[in-house]
Parts: structure tokens; C-alpha cells; sequence
């Protein structure tokens, strides 16, 4: 499929590395048949967000039918600590994911498509801590969402660079989640 391969070729090159020639081999298509359904080189980035957008969707939201129900604190956990797998497809969407956002710095057209995709992140997660704390305010679930999403993907940048062990990663999310959650219950 054409946006595995601009997520392949992103997460192996950077934004800035990105060829289109280099993107029609690695789909085996040309590139006029990626200029026809992308027109320019901001359509392939818009669509690759939005395409590893909706496969970590996928992967973070699978649940195994015969796993016994979580509660509400280990859907949350989950959820979180899915974006830590030793998987290809899970560390090309982190790393890909990281190259856009970092991207929008210097890309003003594609900052506010990585802030649509940073806020409804938020929002999921801020959900999610609702369901753990109800009775707990839109603000202050907003702002613990903000800082385990911000906390997720600095730990995820740390453990795909190999400076930090996954087990660790994966520790400092559930100790986060842990404070937050005490946070919301004060």
C-alpha cells in the first residue's frame, strides 16, 4: 500500500529525506500515481498522518476477545502502553510519527493537521481518565491527558534512539499514570 510505504520511507529518511522517487519504488508504483492522488509533496504528508493516525488507533484499540474485561485504570494503562511495542509496525508509526511532528516546526501548513491529531489524542486519553475518575473536572482531566501524552511520546523518541530500555519506558508510563491518577483523586 502506498501510505505504508510514505510511513516506511519517513520513519528510515525524515520528512526532509522524503523522495518521491524513492516513495514509488519503495510502493513499486510511479510517480505520477502518486503526484495524481497526492498532487503535491504536502498531500503525501497530510495523508501519511492521517494514515499512522488510524493504525495506531487500530493497534492501541485491539483488544483480544477472549482477554477478561479491563478495568477502567487498565484499559487506560493499556492503551498508553501499547504505543511501547517491540513491533515494526508499532516502532515505523512512533518513529514516522515523531518525524511529521517534528516537521510542523518549520512546516506551518502542517502544524495545524499535527495539532488536530495531538488534540484528539488528548481528548482519548482525557476519556479514559474520566472513566478512572469521574467525578474529576474537563480542565484537570485535560491537563493530565496533555502531560501522559507529551510524557508518551518523549519517553517513545528516548526508547526508539536506543538511550532508553523498553521495560523502563514502559515503567515511568505506569509510575505517570499512577501520579495522575492520585492527582485527580485529591
Amino acid at each position: 500500500m502506498l501510505l505504508e510505504a510514505a510511513a516506511r520511507v519517513i520513519a528510515r529518511r525524515g520528512v526532509r529525506g522524503l523522495r518521491v522517487e524513492e516513495l514509488a519504488a519503495e510502493a513499486g508504483v510511479s510517480t505520477a500515481l502518486i503526484y495524481y492522488h497526492f498532487k503535491n509533496r504536502m498531500g503525501i504528508l497530510r495523508a501519511t498522518l492521517e494514515f499512522i493516525n488510524d493504525r495506531a488507533d487500530r493497534y492501541t484499540g485491539e483488544r483480544d476477545p477472549d482477554a477478561p474485561p479491563l478495568d477502567a485504570r487498565g484499559e487506560l494503562l493499556e492503551t498508553l502502553l501499547l504505543e511501547f511495542q517491540d513491533d515494526l509496525e508499532v516502532r515505523e508509526n512512533s518513529t514516522a510519527w515523531g518525524e511529521l511532528r517534528a516537521c510542523a516546526v518549520f512546516e506551518p501548513d502542517l502544524q495545524e493537521d499535527v495539532a488536530k491529531s495531538t488534540l484528539v489524542w488528548v481528548q482519548d486519553v482525557a476519556e479514559l481518565l474520566g472513566h478512572v475518575h469521574p467525578q474529576a473536572g474537563a480542565a484537570a482531566l485535560a491537563m493530565s491527558a496533555e502531560r501522559l501524552t507529551a510524557l508518551v511520546e518523549g519517553l517513545s523518541s528516548r526508547w526508539l534512539s536506543g538511550s532508553l530500555p523498553l521495560r523502563h519506558a514502559r515503567d515511568l508510563v505506569v509510575g505517570a499514570v499512577d501520579a495522575e491518577l492520585a492527582r485527580l483523586a485529591a
